[in-house]
């Protein structure tokens, strides 16, 4: 088979690159020098040349923030570049494995998992962007498997872990907000998942919406006081807080958990536990 990933060099895309390297099948990695998905006759072209078999799409606007001033931009790269991958993968015959979120929910008040049949609410613009993303892929008619993930962290990338490891060596307290909670999802768990629905072949008929995260649910801060402990920074003291202390442009959901029933049951996955996969993720970095 050939696969095509898009956005390459991001958390997702690095983390598809080390569990391919063994595999029999062919994969291209590109990035925006390689293949600019927000031009669509440049992605027509390049997946008429290569022909894939399956295109997973990794690149995402993932500002939270920025995307608030910066809605044009989100939706060229959330929405607008997704339909140009869809119709691509309509027109040759490929399944798109897009990677959409948890922050598609938010607007409901919901004590138990989503499920992927919900109603989606989003309350920031990065949500809203990625939920018309998601749309534009039902409605373009290719074979499809669009998988929600949430709070995605890597040795590589510059989210909530980076900042919180920075912080908790350098300061003696830090407030970290309680009132929002998922759960932590290891990029290179979510890359393990996705290439094994490849390489095993059951993308084929078994396309729709999926959710998955690592297992476990914590709030931000309980993800704070974690990252702390492993990597041994005893000496920062971490308080809780509520949301409202700290005020930002983009709402954030209060909860987004999601349930995982689906894709464990038709894709025969084992999902690790957040706790034992930021261990891992602290532990590479530590040897770095």
């Amino acid at each position: 088979m050939n696969i095509l990933v898009t956005g390459a060099n991001g958390q997702l895309g690095n983390g598809l690159r080390i569990v391919s390297a063994e595999s029999r099948n062919y994969y291209v990695f590109t990035d925006v020098a390689e293949l600019d998905i927000t031009d669509s006759d440049a992605v027509m072209k390049a997946v008429r040349g290569w022909e894939p078999d399956v295109i997973v799409n990794c690149a995402a606007y993932t500002d939270v923030e920025k995307a608030e001033d910066d809605r044009e931009r989100a939706d060229l790269i959330n929405h607008a570049a997704v339909a140009n991958l869809a119709r691509a993968a309509a027109e040759n015959g490929s399944c798109l494995i897009h990677v959409s979120t948890d922050y598609v929910f938010g607007g409901e008040r919901c004590a138990v998992p989503f499920r992927e049949d919900q109603d989606c609410s989003p309350v920031n613009v990065y949500g809203e962007t990625k939920l018309l993303g998601e749309k534009a892929v039902i409605e373009s008619g290719c074979r499809y498997l669009i998988i929600r993930t949430a709070w995605l962290y890597s040795e590589t990338g510059n989210g909530f872990l980076k900042k919180m490891l920075s912080l908790t060596a350098g300061r003696p307290l830090i407030k970290v907000v309680f009132d929002q909670t998922g759960t932590p999802t290891y990029a290179l768990d979510l890359a393990k998942a996705i290439y094994h629905i490849i390489e095993s072949g059951k993308f084929r008929g078994n396309g729709g919406i999926y959710h998955y995260s690592d297992e476990g649910v914590c709030s931000r801060y309980d993800f704070a006081k974690a990252i702390a402990a492993y990597a041994g920074h005893d000496r920062c003291r971490i308080e809780p807080c509520r949301s409202s202390e700290f005020p930002t442009k983009a709402v954030r959901p209060g909860y987004s958990v999601l349930d995982k029933t689906k894709i464990k049951a038709v894709f025969g996955l084992e999902i690790p536990h957040w706790t034992e996969s930021l261990k891992e993720c602290i532990s590479k970095m530590e040897k770095l």
